[in-house]
């Protein structure tokens, strides 16, 4: 496969419309539709697979999965990085789709071995995830920064143009959450088809595929910036130093930048290690990295000497943003962890006469996206046409005060129900609705902020910093994740066993050794969780953590929101 530089198109072919959106953003996003058909429709399974077929507790599955999906955006970095100084988006894009097909093939093979071999089924399982996250992390950073590339800059489309880019990203998600969990989260009555997990993963693999096929045959003709030319080729630094802006083409670290970022790097990861020490070597060892890493390396882009001050203030503004992404991102992918226990355990799934599999029913977010992206960005719009269209900052703020809203009517469904109560699958639905319309507010927005404020030079890098702030939000999501209460089938299982876990849990009293052998062998935790010193007895006030943190941080943004106004020096 060839690797230089594409070749421009001829001008008629190349010109880009002055109303409506070019053609490279519908390639971008059918690219884009099947990559996340292969992530979210592996995610939707994942924690289910790895407690019903690899026999992981709760708590470790949700950590797992925390640790997976922070890994999965933080490797963008080192995307982002190798793209923009050697490969370009186009080949990495095309590498990491690849290289994710295959992992989701590794973990089709888990699936079909976990019932005559255990251990081998996870050692599969564990370099499936590492093939993944390798992949994503090229893929990731270079197809986003590109939907940037096919604008001028300034462009007044670009908002509109991610919002409908993030709306082929739900897509793809929808389609994955639907086909791969009807073909790999079966029930027969009451009991799981554990089996049928691999097929959901081959068809998530299958599915990446296509989108790298679809990209390979379409993007010479279509994928090009508004003079013609090929968007995401190779870099040339043979060129000129500055761009026709006036902007540096090419970062400049020094060797003791290097040094000293890679010093911190070491020292805040074992800082962050010390304070988190946990049985878990992923709680223990790879959150750690995974922050430590994200502010080292966003660190380094700030020691480039040829940043001028008004890019390193737009920085500073991308990094606060950033920052309070973090809760955002924490609360919200709770879906493939704690949110799919509640589905899985202590909801009523049937809808309409239907019953719905458990990991089905994150799938509502995708659903709702679909319908609010196109009047989402009309609105965006119209708002703007009539000088009433809020700072990024400020749609941040409300993405995540709607999130806190969505979590605080679940909290209220869950308070009474008890320990076998169960909650009607609709207000998880609603719940959904209300993290979309937040999501819709944050994550696009946030996606077209990056591309209006990253120097050129930093393009790819900085939507890289930009997934350090998912990276970290589900690092966090993981360790939130797993102080979820005990869910009703564990005091179920403990009363079939003549146990009062209740009675346990509360320090009423002090059960047998047999008895708390059994509780061990079930991995049914006798202790209540605990949160920055609170304790966590049910459902209603895990919920109310998710409540608190994302609606502080959303009052805190929006008082911020006039000072980042003016470090962005005249972006929206």
């Amino acid at each position: 496969m060839s690797t230089e530089p594409e070749i421009a198109l001829d001008a008629s072919l190349a010109h880009q419309p002055a109303k409506g959106h070019p053609k490279g953003l519908y390639v971008l996003f059918s690219t884009e539709m099947w990559e996340r058909f292969n992530f979210y429709g592996m995610r939707a399974l994942l924690t289910l697979f790895l407690v019903n077929a690899l026999s992981f507790s709760d708590k470790d599955a949700a950590i797992i999965y925390g640790g997976f999906l922070g890994l999965s955006y933080l490797t963008p970095m080192l995307g982002g990085y190798i793209s923009d100084r050697y490969l370009g988006n186009r080949n990495c894009i095309i590498l990491g789709g690849s290289v994710m097909s295959i992992g989701q093939l590794l973990l089709f093979f888990s699936g079909s071995l976990f019932a005559t071999n255990l251990d081998l089924a996870k050692m599969i399982m564990w370099l499936a995830l590492f093939v993944i996250i390798f992949g994503n992390g090229f893929f990731k950073p270079n197809i986003s920064s590109m939907v940037g590339s096919l604008y001028k800059k300034g462009d007044s489309r670009l908002d509109a143009a991610f919002t409908i880019f993030y709306m082929g990203i739900n897509v793809g998600a929808f389609l994955g959450m639907s086909i791969c969990p009807f073909l790999g989260d079966v029930k027969v009555g009451e009991v799981r088809v554990v089996e049928a997990f691999k097929w959901g993963f081959l068809a998530a693999g299958v599915g990446m595929m296509l989108g790298v096929l679809l990209f390979i045959f379409l993007k010479n003709k279509y994928v090009t910036d508004p003079e013609g030319n090929a968007v995401g080729a190779k870099p040339d630094f043979n060129k000129a130093t500055l761009s026709p802006t006036g902007e540096a083409e090419r970062a400049n670290f020094s060797t003791a930048s290097v040094i000293g970022v890679g010093v911190l790097m070491v020292v805040l990861f074992f800082g962050i290690h010390f304070f988190s020490i946990d049985p878990n070597p992923i709680k223990s060892w790879v959150y750690p990295f995974i922050y430590a890493s994200g502010i080292s390396l966003a660190v380094l882009i700030l020691t480039d000497k040829t940043i001028t001050k008004v890019e390193r203030d737009r920085i500073l503004a991308l990094y606060t943003v950033a920052f309070f992404v973090i809760f955002f991102w924490s609360a919200f992918e709770q879906a493939g962890s704690s949110l799919t226990f509640v589905a899985d355990k202590q909801t009523d799934l049937n809808l309409l006469g239907f019953q719905l599999p458990p990991s089905f029913v994150q799938n509502a977010n995708s659903l709702f996206i679909i319908i609010f992206a196109f009047p989402f960005s009309w609105m965006w719009l119209k708002l703007q046409q009539r000088g009433m269209e809020p700072i990024s900052p400020v749609k941040q703020a409300l993405g995540l005060l709607l999130l806190a809203f969505g979590y605080y009517i679940i909290a209220m469904q869950v308070k009474g129900i008890g320990t076998s109560g169960k909650i009607g699958v609709i207000w998880l639905i609603i719940m959904y609705l209300f993290h979309t319309l937040g999501e819709l507010c944050l994550s696009p927005i946030g996606l077209s902020l990056v591309s209006k404020l990253a120097p050129k030079r930093f393009s790819s890098l900085l939507m890289g910093v930009w997934f350090i702030g998912n990276a970290a939000g589900y690092a966090l999501a993981g360790t939130l994740g797993a102080i979820i209460p005990p869910t009703g089938d564990k005091f179920e299982f403990a009363s079939s066993k003549g146990i009062d876990l209740q009675a346990i849990l509360d320090g009423k009293i002090q059960g047998t050794a047999s008895q708390l052998a059994t509780l061990a062998q079930e991995k049914i935790d006798i202790h209540y969780p605990t949160f920055v010193g609170f304790t966590i007895h049910n459902l209603y006030e895990f919920f109310m953590v998710f409540v608190t943190l994302s609606g502080v941080a959303a009052v805190l943004l929006f008082l911020l929101s006039g000072l980042l106004k003016k470090m962005m020096h005249g972006v929206r």
